[in-house]
């Protein structure tokens, strides 16, 4: 009688060894990565959050010769930190009763509603937690760490708003009846982190069109 012998296959050591260096690049490379991401996200969801502004403005012309701070309720985007935390956020929406100023921004009910969960663009500025009908999308210190912004070039304050054109403006909460606060350069706004490992970046608002891209990412 001839006996058959079943031969079964199994990964060698230097297989395994292999197989775990080659793992731990992997790994090593995917790290940064994620960081670049974090970036990313934030970039993106400011990006897309002045491009709704300007939208919003696009939709609902403002102009009014008759009422001399006309200005004040057209639709902008304003920066801010929370009195306890520091937290960046964001806040959207139309001053329709001229009470804000160049570091006040407008009450919630005249704020914007996001369209991705149907909540208010607004966050209570003396309090780092989010009321239930307030977006979580605004907290950009709490969601991806960004510390602050710096407007330089045609931006005078954190506040940047839209007229009925799409053409930017700065300044609008001490507007007349002109066209003074009409942006006359390109706006650079630059966020940073709060880890200074992060590094910041900066969107570009361009003077006359409006049009709002992620600095080197001119296709954004």
């Amino acid at each position: 009688m001839r006996t058959i012998t079943k031969q079964t296959k199994a990964f060698t050591m230097i297989e395994l060894v292999f197989v775990i260096v080659v793992l731990g690049i992997l790994a090593a490379l995917a790290l940064p990565r994620m960081d670049r991401d974090l970036r990313q996200e934030a970039a993106d969801n400011i990006l897309s959050a002045i491009r709704y502004t300007q939208h919003l403005a696009l939709n609902d012309d403002k102009t009014d010769p008759f009422d001399p701070n006309w200005q004040n309720e057209l639709w902008q985007i304003q920066f801010s930190t929370t009195a306890s935390t520091g937290y960046l956020f964001y806040v959207i929406g139309s001053d329709t009763d001229h009470t804000g100023g160049t570091t006040a921004y407008p009450a919630k009910e005249e704020t914007a509603i996001d369209p991705v969960n149907g909540k208010y663009i607004f966050h209570i500025s003396a309090n780092s937690e989010l009321q239930d009908e307030e977006s979580p999308n605004i907290l950009l210190g709490k969601k991806y760490g960004v510390s602050g912004v710096n407007p330089t070039g045609g931006c005078t304050t954190q506040q940047l708003a839209f007229d009925q054109l799409g053409r930017p403006h700065t300044n609008v909460g001490g507007a007349g009846n002109t066209y003074n606060t009409y942006m006359s350069a390109d706006c650079n706004l630059t966020f940073s982190f709060t880890n200074n490992a992060a590094l910041p970046f900066s969107i570009i608002i361009t003077k006359e069109t409006g049009y709002a891209y992620i600095d080197g990412q001119e296709d954004s």
